[in-house]
């Protein structure tokens, strides 16, 4: 185990060194730059659309509402709750302002993937609507690019058993068993159980209960983390203080905390923000392609908002509690660094505001990451890989819950950079194409 643990570590320092996030931020400033600063200018109109994508607006299997909040069920996952911890305990509070840097620039590589997903969808043998990145490679780029789409596909199938199963799985069972004594083999159980009932339905139940769920967990979880705020307003500044200077200058040691330098917050921030809002990934545009809308534009400005919401919004909650708290300076990390920081901040509620916030977001996280990996498995194996790939998804949960922490994470980040880079090749490529139908659309509009 210490020698796979090695070699994966290895492949991370280089998925995750300067040239990735050069990537990432890079093609998100190209795309913003390319734009115009659109999804920042039209981040009013997207909030519109949104309310008004609850209603059916072309061909599609499931509201464009409930796609967005299928991508968010995916996204607001323990990105908002552990990752946000990790990337503090690790990078210091720095890192916690290149994860807004990322989400600013994310929102138009969200916008762009989404436009490109619902461009070029396709309707599979089971008359759904499928797309994503491997099938904008596909049809988008010709048929001598198909490899690439191929290649997506691969590392996302296994990907999704990482950052959107056992990442899940793991980050629950340790809350549950540090807050409640639970056993982690009954939590894996448990959690195992219940995704395997929603499964059964495909797209359309794994859409209703996001529906659902989503915007009931992020408010109630957001309203505790403002909560927090305003009884510690005072504080807020200093904490803002921290995030700003820490960002350009390192961080010294204190306490448990071991000390960050610069390079550690941009690369935290950056890979915390990403694993966190998923802009990049091309996971997203997996669950947009599937909805009723006649405009891959109007679907682009609804799915850019899942970065803002994910990210300036949740995240920076879970940020600003975390640093006022003044919990990053000890020895705990994770999600339980973010459970401390809540009980701290408000006794006998904090900790339950987190446990059961991060157990529903967990819960829809497996379910819309499995929607993207079996997606993945059917653009290589064909349809009759649906229900094999369903069984292999509930079965990895359980074992999730009992896998050494430091190991799922390691793997899960990977990963992320091996899927996102075939998809950041393929919105470079097709940029001219995102462009035209912004123009063209917003010139409709006038």
């Amino acid at each position: 185990m210490v020698f796979i643990t090695d070699i994966v570590g290895q492949v991370n320092s280089i998925a995750w060194g300067p040239p990735m996030l050069m990537l990432i931020l890079g093609v998100g400033l190209y795309l913003t730059l390319g734009l115009m600063f659109m999804p920042m200018r039209k981040l009013g109109y997207g909030f519109s659309l949104l309310w008004q994508g609850r209603q059916q607006t072309g061909e599609g299997d499931i509201s464009s509402f409930n796609a967005l909040m299928t991508s968010l069920s995916a996204t607001i996952g323990t990105g908002n709750i552990a990752g946000v911890a990790t990337a503090i305990y690790l990078g210091g509070p720095g890192a916690l302002f290149w994860m807004w840097c990322t989400a600013l620039v994310g929102m138009a590589t969200k916008y762009s993937e989404a436009v490109c997903a619902v461009h070029y969808r396709e309707v599979d043998a089971n008359k759904n609507h499928i797309g994503g990145p491997m099938y904008y490679i596909k049809n988008g780029l010709g048929s001598h690019w198909a490899w690439l789409g191929g290649v997506f596909a691969f590392f996302g199938a296994f990907a999704g058993f990482g950052i959107g199963n056992m990442v899940q799985a793991n980050s629950v069972a340790d809350v549950l068993q540090s807050n409640f004594s639970v056993d982690p083999k009954v939590t894996g159980f448990v959690m195992a159980l219940f995704v395997g009932l929603v499964l059964i339905g495909g797209i359309r139940w794994i859409a209703e209960v996001a529906g659902k769920l989503v915007p009931t967990m992020a408010i109630l979880y957001v309203l505790g983390g403002i909560t927090i705020l305003v009884l510690n307003a005072e504080k807020i500044p200093d904490a803002v203080n921290l995030v700003f200077t820490y960002a350009f200058t390192p961080a010294a040691a204190q306490g448990g905390f071991a000390g960050a330098a610069v390079w550690m917050a941009i690369r935290f921030g950056v890979a915390r923000g990403v694993f966190s809002n998923e802009a990049g990934l091309g996971s997203a545009p997996i669950a947009h392609a599937a909805a009723q809308t006649d405009s891959p534009v109007r679907q682009g400005l609804i799915a850019m908002l899942g970065t803002f919401i994910d990210t300036i919004v949740v995240c920076t909650i879970t940020g600003l509690v975390i640093l006022i708290s003044g919990a990053w300076t000890g020895e705990v990390s994770g999600a339980s660094l973010s459970s401390l920081a809540f009980e701290q901040a408000l006794p006998d509620m904090g900790g339950y505001i987190v446990t059961f916030g991060l157990i529903l977001f967990a819960f829809t996280t497996m379910l819309g990451w499995s929607f993207y990996g079996e997606k993945c498995v059917q653009y290589l194996l064909g349809v009759n890989a649906i229900i094999p790939f369903r069984i292999l998804w509930v079965m990895a949960i359980p074992v999730g819950a009992m896998m050494k922490l430091d190991f799922v994470w390691l793997l899960a980040d990977t990963l992320n950079a091996l899927m996102a880079l075939p998809n950041l090749i393929a919105l470079v490529l097709l940029s001219p194409v995102i462009f035209k139908l912004t123009r063209d659309y917003f010139a409709q509009q006038h």
